[in-house]
């Protein structure tokens, strides 16, 4: 699946790069992955803004701004968090869009409501528009981060391309 990251990866840059855009990252479960895979691309400095690795819920609230009552009542893992996430990736960098995941990669730490390979994302767009959307992965930590990275790079495109 390397190969194919690499290639979301060049296909968001070109992208991006045709938009005259930049987006950061705000990582929880994938621990600045995203942001690893868009910087292997040289030339990602035109369209790579930074990346937030907040795994911790205060990291989450000092450096995106995210509420601690949003933590407390939805918890880390949750729509209302990735979006904040987003949103505050998107401002404190700024930028003209930005991705945002928290998720559970396992082996613990899953719940009944939220199991393993539960991963929430967040995307801001240019206009201060968001949206979430949430996916169960199966298989092991590296797995369920592996398909959270690419499922991140591919919803980003997706826009991108159809705007």
């Amino acid at each position: 699946m390397d190969k194919d990251l690499q290639q979301l990866s060049v296909q968001a840059g070109q992208l991006l790069l045709s938009a005259g855009a930049t987006v950061p990252t705000a990582e929880s479960c994938t621990g600045g992955w995203i942001a690893k895979v868009l910087t292997d691309i040289s030339g990602s400095s035109a369209w790579f803004e930074q990346g937030f690795v907040t795994y911790s819920n205060a990291a989450k609230m000092q450096m995106l701004g995210v509420k601690a009552e949003t933590l407390s009542q939805q918890g880390a893992v949750s729509e209302a968090t990735v979006r904040e996430m987003a949103w505050g990736a998107q401002t404190h960098a700024p930028a003209d869009y930005a991705i945002a995941v928290s998720g559970i990669a396992g082996p613990g730490g899953g719940s009944e409501e939220k199991p393993v390979g539960t991963v929430w994302f967040g995307f801001a767009f240019p206009g201060g528009e968001l949206s979430a959307a949430q996916r169960v992965f199966s298989g092991d930590r590296d797995a369920v981060r592996r398909q959270a990275v690419r499922f991140a790079l591919q919803t980003l495109c997706e826009h991108i391309a159809q705007k």
